[in-house]
């Protein structure tokens, strides 16, 4: 693998061509776009200026974020806006389900911003969603991607009572860069989310994902991966950091696609039944073909 630069290095001068992706205006995204603000819903492909984007809306899938498009924290490397944010809307899952249906998707991500402003951190509302998205598409799949509900095992509870596929939390970085990038998260906490909902509900699957490029190395890389099968997890996601703007945490290093791959083997050695390792791999990109049994990209 590539050795990274020391912690604080500056980033690196020009994207490789291997980093570079398709325009998120790209032709075809508009179908998705209307029916987003028709329904007055968010998407974490828009608001973090995810780099699949435009392949996600040309294909007509899209990751829905719940609660609004302002968190209460302030994390580095993500581009959602952190301001206090508006009151949950109650009517916000059914508009979920009714877009999804719309759309005709057989796997559905939910996702949210950070809501410390709420009692259970927004938990009550992923699990309406996903019961409202269950009434609307009995047959799909159904991923929620959720904060750390500041570790309360009733939120997470009342989350996995409604019985998602896949729940995934994102451990995002390495335990060394927590303090810097993800101020108001701790990463022994992910840790126990992750654990905890093995524990809560025998036999859910978990994934996590995490980022690389953002001052890590890959010996820190590689106990992180340690950390996350410690816990049970069964779907591990590795991409790389792209800045999406010049006020967030620059990038320290590419990894190339054969150091992804090597990435890749390495998860898999330890016992992670599913892996999924490249360059513009993000947790919830082509959601649907890694639950089923993905690979590299």
């Amino acid at each position: 693998m590539a050795t990274p630069p020391t912690d604080g290095a500056p980033s690196p001068a020009r994207l490789p061509d291997w980093a570079r992706t398709t325009s998120p205006l790209a032709r075809g995204t508009r179908e998705v776009r209307v029916l987003l603000r028709e329904k007055a819903l968010h998407t974490v492909c828009e608001e973090a200026r995810c780099p699949n984007l435009g392949e996600c809306f040309t294909r007509g899938t899209a990751t829905f974020l719940l609660l609004g498009d302002r968190c209460t924290r302030r994390c580095r490397y993500c581009s959602v806006s952190t301001a206090r944010p508006l009151p949950p809307d109650p009517d916000e899952p059914a508009r979920v389900a009714e877009a999804a249906a719309r759309m005709g998707l057989r796997y559905v991500v939910l996702t949210s911003v950070d809501r410390d402003d709420l009692p259970d951190g927004g938990a009550s509302h992923f699990a309406a969603s996903v019961r409202a998205v269950r009434l609307a598409l009995p047959g799909a799949g159904i991923e929620v991607l959720t904060p750390d509900f500041k570790g309360d095992h009733g939120s997470l509870l009342s989350v996995l009572e409604s019985r998602p596929e896949v729940f995934n939390h994102n451990i995002e970085t390495v335990p060394r860069l927590f303090p810097r990038l993800r101020p108001q998260g701790r990463y022994g906490l992910s840790l126990e989310v992750l654990a905890a909902a093995k524990t809560i509900r025998a036999g859910q699957t978990t994934k996590s994902g995490l980022m690389v490029g953002l001052g890590e190395n890959d010996t820190e890389v590689v106990a992180v991966l340690h950390d996350l099968r410690a816990q049970g997890v069964d779907i591990v996601t590795i991409g790389q950091y792209l800045r999406p703007t010049r006020e967030h945490e620059p990038v320290h290093r590419y990894v190339t696609p054969s150091a992804f791959r090597e990435l890749e083997a390495t998860a898999r050695a330890m016992g992670f039944p599913t892996v999924y390792s490249g360059v513009f791999v993000r947790s919830s990109f082509n959601a649907e073909e890694v639950y089923r049994g993905g690979g590299s990209r």
